[in-house]
C-alpha cells in the first residue's frame, strides 16, 4: 500500500504553504478529511484542487448534474473514497435513491437528461475529449449548453487528479462515510 510514503497531515505538520487550505476546509466542514491531509504533501496539489473544485461547484451545471460527473468519474476510476464522499452528498441533497444506486453500480439511470451527463463524461473519458458530433448532439439536446460542455470537461479534470491523488495516497473513507461505502467490482 502506498501509504506508507504518505502521511496523513495535520495543521501542525504539514508543510507551511499547505495549511491555510487545510484550516479553511475544517472551518467548512466542521472537520478535517484524511484525504485533505494526504493532499497536503503537495501544496500545490491541494491548493490546485480545492480551488478547481470550488470553480466545479460555481458552474452552470446544476448541483445533480455536477454530482452525477463526479459519481462517473469515480466509479470509472475506482475511488472508494469519492464514491462514499458523493454518496453521502447525494443524499444529504435528498436525491432519489435509485439514482444513487444506478450510479454506483453502473446500471442505466432513471433520468434521462442525468444519463446524459453520465454518457457525456464517459464519451470525453474514452476519448480523452474528441467528441464524436453526435455525442455533443445527443448531450445538447437534453437541454445542456456548449458551456455546460466545456464545464464537464472542468469536472472530469478536477475529478480524475481527486481520485488519482486519493488512490495514489491510499485515502479511504473515515468512519462518517461507512454506512455509504462502496467498492468496485471484480473485474
Amino acid at each position: 500500500m502506498s501509504r506508507q510514503y504518505f502521511p496523513v497531515h495535520t495543521p501542525q505538520s504539514a508543510p507551511a504553504a499547505s495549511r491555510a487550505a487545510m484550516e479553511t476546509t475544517h472551518r467548512h466542514l466542521g472537520h478535517l478529511p484524511d484525504a485533505v491531509g494526504l493532499m497536503a504533501e503537495s501544496p500545490e496539489l491541494l491548493t490546485g484542487f480545492l480551488d478547481l473544485s470550488a470553480r466545479f461547484e460555481r458552474s452552470s451545471l446544476d448541483q445533480l448534474a455536477r454530482e452525477v460527473l463526479v459519481l462517473t468519474v469515480a466509479t470509472r476510476n475506482g475511488c472508494e473514497l469519492c464514491v462514499a464522499m458523493h454518496t453521502a452528498k447525494l443524499t444529504t441533497l435528498g436525491a432519489d435513491p435509485a439514482l444513487i444506486t444506478a450510479l454506483r453500480d453502473g446500471t442505466p439511470l432513471p433520468d434521462p437528461r442525468l444519463a446524459a451527463v453520465r454518457t457525456f463524461t464517459l464519451h470525453l473519458l474514452a476519448t480523452a475529449g474528441a467528441a464524436d458530433p453526435a455525442a455533443l448532439d445527443a448531450f445538447l439536446g437534453h437541454g445542456f449548453t456548449p458551456r455546460n460542455a466545456l464545464e464537464v470537461v472542468l469536472g472530469i479534470g478536477t475529478y480524475t487528479l481527486s481520485t488519482f491523488a486519493n488512490r495514489l495516497t491510499g485515502a479511504t473513507p473515515d468512519e462518517r462515510l461507512a454506512p455509504f461505502a462502496w467498492q468496485p467490482a471484480a473485474a
